[in-house]
């Protein structure tokens, strides 16, 4: 199955770029040709280069990695807080503060100080403070939850960021070019996608357009952690036969002893009779009594030793 067709990215407009007059000479290999004085992208090389993306976003996600979701033009802030609540990913859809990933210490003080004032207004406490400081720091909060409500549950820099239009966002892709973090972004004919790591090229301008890209990185995210929770719930079920097993051997050692007990009874008994036979033909007997023996001892024929106990022998056969 296709992670991306070429009819769903013409039916939103991906293929549309800027004015020709607008464009970046450095997108020129992602462009397909000129049409009304707008560039049209190559599709194509749209739909390779999604792939790419889309398998190294999945991939990260299945080995724990967290990724940042940043887009602040109007026409995407709500595609960004939608996709990234419903993949599980934090984000930025309001404005990006300096800083904000060079100097994280800072970031995370500040959402600290806003997850404090927010327990403050659900137990009340803010109502027995002054009016004028209550309201100040209600402002104070709403500013707050502004800028940094998607990143409340963020507790270290992020290992992928996701970006739209890394012309605007070109304070976000510097700072995570200097931490080393890959960028994946939606790059436009008017954008320089020499500091994106993996570009998409296509229309970020359009509503649809940038939903859809977007919506389709986020199953990345949901089908990358999908496989990491399989893997988690095999390894239990994997280890199980080998603890049943490790539990089944003793039993068997413990069931084998009574058996070995029993085998050796048999052969202490055949060693007390073997003694009483000996002492019996040792015994002297009188001169009366050894006349009449032989002629008893004649009327009865002696068993061999090679009958004696053969039913015993069986048995442990």
């Amino acid at each position: 199955m296709e992670v991306l067709t070429m009819k769903e990215l013409l039916e939103t407009g991906v293929h549309f770029g800027h004015r020709t007059r607008k464009w970046n000479p450095k997108m020129g290999r992602y462009i397909f040709t000129e049409r009304k004085g707008i560039h049209i992208i190559d599709l194509e090389q749209t739909v390779d280069m999604f792939k790419k993306a889309y398998f190294f976003v999945r991939d990260r996600a299945a080995e724990g990695k967290e990724i940042l979701f940043v887009g602040t033009k109007k026409q995407v802030q709500t595609t960004i807080a939608e996709e990234a609540k419903r993949c599980g990913a934090h984000y930025v859809n309001r404005r990006w503060l300096g800083g904000t990933l060079t100097n994280f210490a800072t970031i995370k003080r500040s959402i600290k100080r806003m997850k404090d004032l927010e327990a403050m207004m659900e137990d009340g406490s803010i109502d027995y403070i002054p009016n004028k400081e209550a309201a100040k720091l209600k402002r104070e909060l709403a500013k707050l939850q502004r800028n940094l409500d998607g990143l409340r549950h963020m507790e270290r820099v992020p290992d992928i960021l996701y970006v739209i239009d890394p012309d605007i966002e070109v304070n976000a892709v510097h700072e995570a070019n200097i931490l080393g973090i890959p960028v994946v972004s939606i790059v436009d004919t008017n954008c320089d996608p020499d500091p994106i790591d993996f570009p998409i090229p296509g229309n970020d301008d359009a509503i649809k357009a940038t939903k859809l890209i977007t919506s389709r990185i986020a199953d990345a995210i949901l089908e990358g952690r999908e496989g990491r929770q399989e893997e988690a719930e095999e390894a239990p079920a994997a280890t199980a036969p080998a603890e049943a097993s490790a539990e089944a051997e003793p039993t068997a050692e413990v069931k084998e002893a009574p058996a070995t007990a029993a085998e050796s009874e048999p052969v202490a008994e055949a060693e007390e009779t073997v003694t009483e036979e000996a002492s019996i033909e040792e015994a002297p007997v009188p001169e009366e009594q050894a006349k009449e023996v032989p002629a008893a001892v004649a009327a009865e024929e002696p068993g061999t030793p090679e009958d004696e106990g053969t039913e015993e022998n069986d048995d442990k056969k």
